[in-house]
């Protein structure tokens, strides 16, 4: 079975109230429709990361995701991980006010997760970024995970 990383936007597009804003809603959308279709096909796995940022803000939506993640495996940031997330800060990939984004693959990449996925696309599912952090990874000896909305994780 493939691995999934799922990075804390789509566990907030999930639990969101529908928006007015169209793009989002078809986000939202195309999330949900991926949650009840494809999840099954992948062992999922979250960091402490990811717990971290959904326990913000409101505490009943905070609960709401909290729920979401409950059968998910929690991957520890290790200190190769953190070494990881330095290097792609170091190495001006991710710029370091999104330390979190950075550590998100990071993680994944030092567990060798396959798929890291997310509605980020300013520092993750970003075409530029994602060449700069694959030549970091290689670097340092890792495989980079296919950073991937869930619209590219639908399956054949």
């Amino acid at each position: 079975m493939e691995s999934v990383y799922i990075e804390t936007t789509i566990i907030s597009y999930l639990v969101s109230r529908p928006s007015r804003d169209i793009l989002v809603a078809a986000h939202q959308q195309t999330t949900n429709e991926w949650w009840s279709s494809r999840l099954r096909d992948f062992e999922c796995f979250i960091s402490q990361i990811v717990i971290d940022e959904i326990q913000a803000g409101d505490s009943k939506a905070a609960e709401e995701r909290m729920m979401k993640i409950s059968q998910f495996a929690v991957l520890e940031a290790t200190t190769e991980a953190e070494g990881l997330t330095e290097a792609i800060i170091r190495g001006g990939a991710i710029p370091k006010k999104a330390v979190r984004d950075a550590a998100h693959i990071a993680v994944a990449a030092v567990n060798d997760i396959e798929y890291l996925l997310t509605w980020n696309c300013r520092h993750l599912a970003n075409a530029q970024i994602i060449r700069k952090v694959s030549v970091i990874c290689n670097k340092e000896s890792y495989s980079m995970p296919v950073i991937c909305t869930p619209e590219e994780l639908m399956g054949v």
